[in-house]
């Protein structure tokens, strides 16, 4: 009601700056305690029923921010029970192709309770990779915008263990969190619309209402109990121009992807030979394709992301299509160090290049 901030000097009351006298605010270093909600803070513990929750999730907000991600939100760790029969249907229909892990711990994904027992809260964050400079098209080759810089999971693991370990440290009892960035079986995209930081799109990726969909998605699993968010709702509406735009028709029902006539599937996943009707589509694409989230209306409001981690490196901007003709193992080592790129390996770059050429 009064938005109580405890920091560790510090507790300021919006409306009054800790000067009431109509609830006898009394404030001292270590104590302050309000006649309606009885606030005790500590040093090192906030221990109140109405507040407690109030100040951790805003703590949490704060921290995840100033380690970098846009936007966070929270969602009570309920099972998925809604999705049970659609992704029953998806795996009966095989429609994850060669990803055979997505066949395996179904039960687990569907249920956070059985990756973290005990588990009361789900945290959704998104973090920011738009560059700041789109790497020309002409005479060219072209790579999907996540992997002009270095790979991700590492790094946003790295980015929400304090993150998880602040949680941990910082409930009226001893709480447990786990953290997974595009591993484990986690649902990431219907948590995500679950926490209320976007919605899954016709085109199948997480949509922020003020940011568009270039984020990647980080989950923690906390047994500590935080008042969740509103979930967001769907604001694709009457819009197909993810749908139309696709060049190889993978989105073929609104919210679904045919993964196998995805270009990012084909040149990033698949091993095998790439069928003509693809590879006559893929427009100089080498490793993934952004064609559906750059004609989303929503990416007008994509930002430059200020992590230099996805940045691309001179060398990268650099490259033209002689380049990539020319380039050489040791050329493509020093090149995608550390990079996305780097897990297709070198002979599967190159199979990608040739392909474009044919």
């Amino acid at each position: 009601m009064y938005d109580v901030r405890c920091t560790m000097y510090d507790v300021r009351c919006m409306m009054y700056d800790v000067r009431c006298t109509m609830y006898d605010v009394r404030c001292t270093m270590y104590d302050v305690r309000c006649m309606m909600y009885d606030v005790r803070c500590t040093m090192y513990d906030v221990r109140c029923t109405p507040f407690h929750h109030f100040l951790m999730k805003e703590e949490i907000r704060r921290l995840a921010l100033e380690l970098g991600f846009d936007v966070c939100g929270f969602a009570a760790a309920r099972p998925m029970d809604h999705l049970r029969d659609f992704y029953g249907q998806f795996i009966n229909e095989e429609r994850q192709a060669s990803m055979a892990y997505l066949k395996r711990y179904t039960t687990q994904r569907l249920d956070p309770d059985i990756l973290l027992p005990g588990v009361k809260t789900v945290i959704a964050l998104l973090m920011n990779y738009y560059p700041p400079e789109l790497i020309t098209e002409q005479d060219n080759f072209i790579i999907s915008k996540y992997a002009y810089g270095k790979q991700y999971p590492p790094y946003i693991k790295k980015k929400l263990k304090p993150l998880a370990e602040f949680i941990d440290s910082s409930g009226k009892t001893t709480s447990k969190s786990k953290i997974f960035v595009d591993s484990g079986p986690v649902l990431e995209k219907a948590w995500a619309g679950r926490c209320g930081i976007g919605w899954q799109g016709k085109n199948t990726v997480i949509i922020n209402p003020s940011r568009g969909s270039f984020f990647f998605i980080g989950i923690i699993l906390t047994s500590l109990e935080i008042e969740p968010d509103a979930a967001e709702t769907d604001h694709c509406g009457t819009c197909t121009r993810c749908m139309e735009a696709c060049p190889t028709g993978a989105i073929d029902r609104p919210y679904q992807l045919n993964i196998r006539r995805c270009i990012s599937y084909c040149n990033i996943v698949d091993k095998g030979e790439m069928a003509d009707d693809i590879r006559l589509k893929l427009g100089h694409r080498i490793f993934g394709c952004d064609i559906c989230q750059d004609v989303c209306p929503y990416n007008r409001f994509a930002k430059p992301t200020a992590e230099k981690h996805f940045h691309p490196s001179e060398a990268l901007k650099n490259m033209r299509r002689n380049d990539w003709l020319s380039l050489t193992e040791a050329e493509f080592k020093t090149l995608f160090e550390e990079s996305s790129v780097s897990e297709r390996g070198y002979e599967g770059l190159l199979r990608n290049v040739m392909e474009c050429c044919r």
